[in-house]
């Protein structure tokens, strides 16, 4: 599958990171080589920040004719699941994005880094400290302030050397004891006074079980990864800029063959939605929402669920670019480049979501014709589609007011409509319960007034509809927006209370065109007049179920066909 961006070269003269990779390549760096790699923690799903760096990481290896490693950094078992490694394996093939043989985990080098921290105590770059955590801490110092050597800095190379061997051993508690390195409790970035490189954890992992009870951190098993795979570009968030000094110490330090350049870009950050797995983690564990790939969520199988493409999320990715520094982009843009996407490819149906019974009494009964429906006014290859066309329809309830406002143009008494590839309609009167409320409208038709003759005569306003007899039953879950606040929890002391009453509203008395019978899951659709929708896996055979994936209002094509974005 071939991604690239229609606008390539206005493109590469804004990527910092991909000016970056054709410099050193231009330059003859490792001898003409391109190796990226996306390294997730397998400890939760990945979401559309993540999107963001995958399309960047694999993109350029694709661009620049490299590779790109999919790498877990499985290096915490405590919070780390093979459900996780499974899932993102999903949603990075889903995205359109292939490793190849390059799929690796840091506990496939578990033995290598063990023999570098064992290189760096025999250096004097490291030593085994025995400090408390909250001493540890204490000592760390603050911004305005050096921190405080370990009293166990200066212990002798013999000494660290039978520590370290013998935490490795299992002879000691969890934090007991941490390895750290030896740099410069003064230096003015934080991540250089002395950081640990390994810690004591009895437990079990997910791939080398009960093998190993001490694991090394991430900085150092990052960067080191990254030398052993041959990586040349290592493109990271901006939370990890201050984390280059130590990425290249490593790699100095241990005189490493193989150098990387670790570069640095903005996360992707959008309005009404969080970004945090811990937020993410403590919706689903609360019960929030049904689970990691609930529609709501901005998790990738989320996304999928509610319908997105990967193609409007990979053009989203693209249409943002990469930037130097953290901003926050609005989800409607996002939501823009799914309606470009389904627009071209998503056939049209007609599906009334609040039924009422409308009766054209003047309509022969037992009747039933078979309409011609477009399925794509885009695409006309797409062609045509019989719809049943009979006495007793279906239409929204919205569509009718028994005393409707100046600017109403649609369904009233006395007001005629067009149906939708039918006919002209006319109101005569409307059926009402006990309650008052209006349960079947009546309605005269002009057979001379079919849809699409030459010269017929025209409505104001043209309704969707489905006949009472033909169409399917089917439950629709309208989602909206998780959260009411662009940025959730700004100011409140739980970022939960900015959740959306109204983000699921369940409507089970749906009608569908019969056409819709075979849907299957993951199909997409345009409800005329109503949005796109996907069926949900839910979906059955006699029990269909669809999601609302996006509205069909677009605030961002203005903005987007005036040439700001």
């Amino acid at each position: 599958m071939e991604v690239r961006n229609s606008n390539r070269d206005d493109r590469e003269t804004t990527d910092f990171v991909r000016a970056i990779v054709r410099e050193d390549l231009q330059a003859g760096k490792n001898g003409g080589r391109v190796a990226t790699r996306f390294p997730p923690e397998p400890n939760g799903y990945l979401h559309i920040g993540h999107a963001k760096s995958i399309c960047l990481n694999f993109g350029i290896a694709r661009e620049y004719g490299g590779t790109c490693n999919l790498r877990f950094d499985d290096t915490n078992p405590a919070k780390e699941e093979v459900e996780y490694v499974e899932a993102i394996k999903e949603d990075v093939r889903w995205l359109g994005f292939d490793w190849g043989d390059g799929l690796y985990f840091a506990s496939d080098y578990f033995e290598r880094l063990y023999g570098y921290a064992v290189q760096l105590i025999r250096l004097g770059k490291a030593y085994v400290d025995s400090l408390t955590a909250e001493e540890i801490r204490a000592y760390r110092g603050t911004l305005t302030e050096p921190g405080k050597e370990s009293p166990y800095r200066n212990r002798s190379v013999e000494e660290n050397l039978d520590l370290f061997t013998r935490m490795r051993a299992g002879e000691f508690e969890d934090g007991s004891h941490v390895l750290r390195a030896r740099i410069d409790m003064a230096s003015a970035n934080l991540n250089m006074r002395d950081p640990t490189l390994y810690r004591i954890r009895r437990m079990a992992h997910h791939r080398t079980g009960d093998k190993w009870c001490i694991y090394p951190m991430y900085d150092f098993a990052h960067s080191l990864s990254d030398s052993l795979e041959g990586i040349t570009h290592s493109i990271c968030t901006l939370e990890f800029e201050d984390h280059r000094p130590l990425y290249d110490w490593f790699q100095e330090t241990l005189k490493v063959e193989r150098r990387s350049r670790q570069i640095e870009f903005a996360r992707l950050n959008l309005n009404y939605t969080v970004m945090s797995k811990r937020k993410l983690l403590e919706l689903v564990q609360e019960g929030l929402v049904r689970g990691w790939d609930d529609p709501r969520m901005p998790t990738i199988c989320g996304l999928r669920r509610r319908g997105y493409t990967p193609e409007s999320i990979r053009n989203f990715c693209e249409r943002i670019g990469v930037a130097r520094r953290d901003n926050v982009m609005d989800v409607a843009l996002l939501e823009h480049s799914l309606r470009e996407d389904l627009n071209l490819r998503a056939p049209r149906v007609m599906c009334v979501l609040r039924p009422l019974r409308l009766i054209i009494d003047n309509y022969p009964e037992g009747r039933v014709e078979e309409l011609q429906a477009v399925n794509n006014p885009e695409d006309p290859s797409a062609g045509t589609r019989p719809v049943p066309f009979s006495r007793e329809l279906y239409i929204e309830q919205e569509d009718f007011l028994e005393n409707p406002p100046k600017k109403f143009f649609r369904l009233a008494p006395g007001r005629t409509v067009r149906l939708r590839y039918g006919y002209l309609v006319t109101c005569t009167n409307a059926v009402k319960n006990d309650k008052g409320e209006v349960t079947e409208v009546h309605c005269s038709y002009d057979p001379d007034s079919l849809s699409g003759e030459a010269g017929g005569p025209r409505a104001k306003a043209t309704l969707h509809w489905v006949s009472a007899a033909h169409s399917l039953p089917a439950e629709v879950r309208l989602y909206d927006r998780l959260f009411m606040s662009e940025n959730p929890g700004e100011g409140k002391e739980d970022f939960k209370a900015d959740l959306n009453p109204d983000s699921l509203k369940v409507l089970q008395s749906c009608r569908m065109e019969p056409s819709l019978a075979g849907a299957q899951p993951g199909g997409r659709y345009q409800f005329e007049r109503l949005g796109y929708f996907c069926v949900d896996p839910d979906s059955c055979p006699g029990s269909l179920v669809f999601n609302r994936t996006v509205t069909l209002r677009d605030q961002w094509a203005k903005i987007v066909r005036g040439g700001a974005l």
